[in-house]
């Protein structure tokens, strides 16, 4: 794996965006930003499961007025969503922690002169998103919704930004698709060092978001490529960060929680596999401490899996072997395997510092 790319540090209220941050989650609301109530409670929702930062549609007047009253009543940082009416981050800019806007909708340059303005006063970062299918005109024209227009488009607004000095800037680059995605983040990642703000947009239901972006992320971050991610799902809230932070533990980019390693299902089973697994899933939910642990069906790859892993089970017919270490510490009965596995991960949890 590479080493992640060096970026500045930003900080989106209380949140470290880039440097050697760990790289942050986040989602966003889909109720009324104006519904108060609604709204807060979404991003409350998204919070309890775990969002770093969460971002709100500001469409009209009504919703930049309400974020007032939202930020007074929510913890996490709030990042203002701007698309063509600029006069809507400058009452944004007011309460929250970060402006995004789509340079390709924003129109005349005086008009993110004033934006930029708004965030230095206030000491608030703004994110450049930059997306495939609404690029400014003389981009799109020249080289069409490709990585080289989407890049180009990034590279003129970070200087644009830059010239009124203005660098407390983060960058996304995104497409509806993966190529175009991951080749876009991969042409302007070595041409400058603002942190990355990773997804791939419009990505579909929960099956196929999670696909696109496990493809998609997953291989910038395997890269070394990017900060902050987004999973965009239709229809879905907390689903976002469940996904998003799996991608990132499973890319390697985070060392929290277990990495349980179990076998497909195949003819060699000699036990309940799979509501094994869904127990062990729910009862080491609360874990945090990075340990690898192995729940396996038959004696084929169980022993060899365990050689690697913390704690293990080597499920046989009718009963199975706990392993810690790669050592066998005991023999059960299949009804007894996963309390004792449980309680082997626990204590090794806590002898880890939990």
């Amino acid at each position: 794996m590479k080493e992640r790319y060096p970026t500045k540090k930003i900080y989106v209220g209380d949140v470290p965006v880039g440097g050697d941050a760990p790289i942050s989650v986040q989602s966003m609301t889909f109720s009324d930003t104006r519904d108060v109530e609604a709204t807060v409670e979404q991003i409350n929702r998204l919070h309890f499961a775990g969002c770093d930062i969460v971002r709100v549609a500001v469409p009209e007047m009504e919703d930049a007025l309400a974020l007032r009253a939202i930020k007074e009543r929510v913890s996490i940082p709030v990042v203002a969503d701007i698309h063509f009416n600029y006069r809507l981050a400058l009452e944004a800019a007011k309460w929250v922690d970060c402006i995004r806007f789509n340079p390709g909708n924003i129109g005349e340059k005086s008009r993110i002169r004033e934006i930029v303005k708004a965030c230095k006063d206030r000491g608030i970062p703004i994110r450049i998103g930059v997306n495939a299918g609404s690029l400014e005109k003389e981009f799109e024209d020249r080289y069409g919704a490709t990585p080289e227009g989407m890049v180009a488009s990034a590279e003129y607004n970070i200087k644009f930004l830059e010239d009124l000095g203005f660098t407390d800037i983060k960058v996304s680059l995104k497409a509806s698709d993966v190529e175009r995605t991951v080749a876009a983040y991969r042409m302007l990642r070595p041409r400058n060092e603002y942190p990355f703000h990773l997804g791939v947009t419009e990505a579909g239901t929960l099956f196929h978001a999670t696909i696109k972006s496990a493809i998609g992320i997953g291989s910038l971050l395997l890269d070394g490529i990017g900060d902050t991610i987004r999973v965009s799902i239709t229809g879905e809230l907390e689903k976002e960060v469940e996904v998003g932070r799996a991608i990132i533990k499973d890319a390697g980019r985070a060392r929290e929680g277990l990495n349980i390693i179990s076998c497909p299902t195949c003819g060699r089973i000699e036990a309940d596999l799979v509501g094994a697994v869904a127990e062990v899933e729910r009862r080491t939910a609360h874990i945090k401490t990075p340990l690898t642990v192995s729940v396996m069906g038959c004696a084929v790859n169980a022993i060899g899996e365990a050689k690697y892993a913390d704690v293990a089970i080597a499920y046989g017919k009718g009963s199975g072997l706990i392993m810690v270490r790669g050592e066998v510490v005991a023999k059960l009965p299949e009804s007894q395997l996963v309390d004792r596995f449980v309680e082997e991960v626990e204590k090794m949890a806590a002898e880890k510092g939990e």
